[in-house]
């Protein structure tokens, strides 16, 4: 049994990837961004969930989350899922929120981060981006494009994490939209399977995966020095670094 913590977790990917790891037996810490959505996973938490409330936009209640987090103690695999299509909110829940839930939350040996086939036609560009998100300064490729550079420089820089990217894939949920072409399952198997598998392949680190199969992300996903540029902007902005993780 594994416990895993999925951000996110009320509706969607997130929603199914809780209900079906607390089906096959694991110790599930679910996360709703308010009280009010807390209700949206109350029959998990009747099943024994966990249950941690942050608007992950706020810097301060993700510092908190991650100290709640901390305090139940031995997490094993973090799943990144929250995330938001659009708004001022994009880089802080995209892309800051897992870059300091990674470096504060305690223990986790298996990261794993949802990405987006769409990341492919991200901005690499980092000059100008708000981290704050008191404007809206990136587009949802170019968040992902971040989020996916920054799995890879976990794996780099702490080898005895499983750090990995997800594409899910463009799934029928409330942000994939009703007529999403793919399978809702197969969407949430893969994050699934690297959160609490031993076999050899969900153990290795630094793959981007779709549908349990790894594929070339973007090439700057891989470029040092794109990551190192990305980890120096979002260090000077949350005061935070992953030297930690080492």
């Amino acid at each position: 049994m594994a416990r895993v913590l999925v951000t996110g977790s009320t509706d969607g990917l997130g929603l199914a990837t809780a209900e079906t790891l607390l089906e096959d037996g694991h110790d599930v810490i679910v996360h709703a961004r308010s009280a009010q959505r807390r209700a949206a996973v109350q029959h998990l938490i009747e099943r024994g969930a966990h249950c941690l409330v942050a608007e992950l936009a706020d810097p301060a209640d993700v510092r908190q989350m991650a100290d709640q987090a901390n305090q139940i103690g031995a997490i094993d695999a973090l799943i990144h899922n929250a995330g938001v299509l659009n708004g001022f909110a994009l880089l802080p829940v995209n892309v800051v929120a897992p870059y300091v839930l990674t470096a504060l939350i305690q223990g986790p040996r298996r990261l794993i981060y949802l990405s987006s086939g769409m990341h492919r036609g991200g901005d690499t560009g980092l000059s100008g981006l708000d981290w704050s998100g008191r404007s809206a300064t990136a587009s949802y490729s170019t968040s992902k494009l971040h989020v996916t550079a920054l799995s890879a420089a976990v794996a780099r820089l702490a080898p005895r994490i499983v750090s990995s990217a997800v594409d899910p894939g463009w799934v029928p949920t409330r942000m994939g939209g009703r007529s999403a072409p793919d399978d809702l399952r197969l969407g949430h198997r893969t994050q699934e399977w690297l959160a609490t598998s031993n076999d050899p392949a969900a153990l290795s680190t630094g793959g981007y995966w779709y549908h349990q199969r790894t594929h070339a992300p973007h090439p700057a996903v891989q470029d040092q020095r794109y990551q190192d540029a990305l980890l120096a902007q979002l260090a000077e902005h949350t005061g935070v670094t992953l030297e930690a993780l080492a």
